[in-house]
């Protein structure tokens, strides 16, 4: 066994961990709309409703986020590789190349892309190394049925034969 320490060894470690796709959108103060492809996505209570993406703090997309208090997650299902691949780049247009719509609170939903959004008002943020960890309540959800597009080993993916929630689990 191979110990190591480093910036890339931890990247390598973390492209192992197999994860669901988002796309973080926030509106800036010019009005614009931000994004980004995000797999630093997290769970964190029920009551309330909560959850955290973490954020690079160069990022346009936080700064909007920061400005607003606002934002919205949207989790990409199996057809929605080319708007992950587009959030990630660095294109400028990537709202007039991606369809979206404004949500039931006013953020950015990727309506074609997205099987599923929480919108979110900023609860706390906090400053780790180069990120941010930004805890949004969740004041709405929309959901349609849809198989998620995954990410891990740097490659997207997704299940073949999802198992549904109403299927016992052996």
């Amino acid at each position: 066994m191979l110990t190591r320490s480093g910036p890339d060894d931890f990247r390598s470690f973390m492209s192992t961990f197999c994860t669901g796709v988002t796309v973080i959108t926030a509106v800036g103060r010019d009005g614009r709309p931000h994004g980004l492809t995000c797999t630093s996505l997290a769970s964190v209570t029920v009551r309330p409703p909560t959850l955290m993406v973490c954020l690079d703090v160069r990022s346009g997309t936080l700064a909007a986020v920061r400005d607003s208090g606002r934002f919205a997650v949207n989790l990409l299902h199996e057809g929605g590789r080319r708007a992950a691949e587009v959030f990630s780049s660095a294109v400028p247009d990537r709202f007039e190349r991606i369809p979206w719509c404004l949500g039931k609170t006013g953020q950015l939903w990727l309506m074609e892309d997205a099987f599923a959004v929480a919108e979110c008002r900023v609860a706390e943020a906090v400053a780790v190394g180069d990120h941010v960890a930004v805890f949004g309540e969740v004041v709405n959800v929309e959901q349609r049925d849809h198989i998620p597009l995954l990410y891990g080993m740097r490659r997207f993916a997704s299940w073949e034969n999802p198992v549904t929630a109403a299927e016992p689990v052996p």
